[in-house]
């Protein structure tokens, strides 16, 4: 989910990623502050201590909150070739259940508790632990998730690229994640060609074009019903830096981002 990845799949930072998109299942523990959560369809609160899933091929994102303490939290990737490794040795029965939302929050577990205390002593000064003694861990905390949430394994052990979905209802959800058009096109079960037709036949839109005007619309929603300020939404909204969304909203709207909240406050 973040360029620390690559170096190994278990780590701990005090950093939130900004990539969108999760390749790979992962569990993650906070260990300290707290940070909202959101999958397209739920917004999650999240403190201390508690954890859960983020799925492979789903959209999350997350928002750090203010506070007075550290941020830290641990992250633990289990990759497909993992889990088809693991899975060939225990042979966990899938039931091809669905199960949705991109976030599985899960209930606290004195064995999971005991796992990440176990865990610390083995992070070297990069946040990072020796892979082989990850691959150990990670087998460990794998059948701890499994014992305590049975139904996981219809999660882990699904190895299916996204089925196609309805186009128009998954857009509608997701249209705030700032991902490509090829990975929306993957999200929803398509070539990238077949998405760019369905999308233009339901939208009578380019997909590029109506992710602009649809997130500068909700921006000006909550710009003018919900008083809330250009600096609060434009990267929740999809927009990667704060000018390029006032030159955009202005471009749609004839007036800046500013001159809707001065508007507001002298009719006020």
């Amino acid at each position: 989910m973040t360029k620390e990845t690559a170096i190994s799949a278990c780590y701990v930072s005090p950093s939130l990623s900004t990539e969108q998109f999760v390749p790979d299942h992962c569990f993650m523990y906070l260990i300290s502050g707290s940070m909202l959560a959101y999958d397209g369809s739920k917004e999650y609160k999240i403190k201390a201590g508690d954890y859960g899933i983020a799925r492979r091929n789903h959209l999350a994102k997350y928002t750090k909150q203010p506070d007075n303490g550290a941020f830290k939290k641990i992250y633990i990737l289990f990759e497909q070739e993992f889990l088809k490794e693991f899975n060939s040795t225990y042979k966990f029965q899938v039931e091809n259940k669905k199960i949705a939302g991109g976030i599985i929050p899960l209930n606290n577990n004195v064995l999971v508790e005991n796992f990440i205390q176990s865990l610390m002593p083995y992070f070297n000064d990069k946040g990072t632990i020796d892979e082989h003694l990850l691959n150990v861990k990670r087998n460990e905390l794998l059948l701890i998730l499994l014992k305590a949430n049975p139904e996981l394994a219809n999660i882990f052990f699904d190895f299916n690229n996204p089925e196609k979905i309805d186009l128009e209802s998954f857009m509608n959800r997701n249209f705030k994640f700032n991902v490509s058009i090829e990975r929306f096109a993957y999200l929803t079960g398509r070539s990238l060609s077949a998405f760019k037709r369905d999308f233009g036949k339901i939208f009578n839109a380019t997909p590029g074009h109506w992710l602009v005007q649809k997130r500068l619309e909700e921006a000006y929603y909550l710009m003018d019903k919900k008083n809330k300020k250009p600096s609060d939404i434009y990267l929740d909204l999809g927009f990667e830096d704060l000018s390029h969304f006032s030159f955009a909203f202005k471009k749609l709207f004839g007036h800046s981002p500013t001159d809707l909240i001065k508007t507001k406050k002298n009719d006020s």
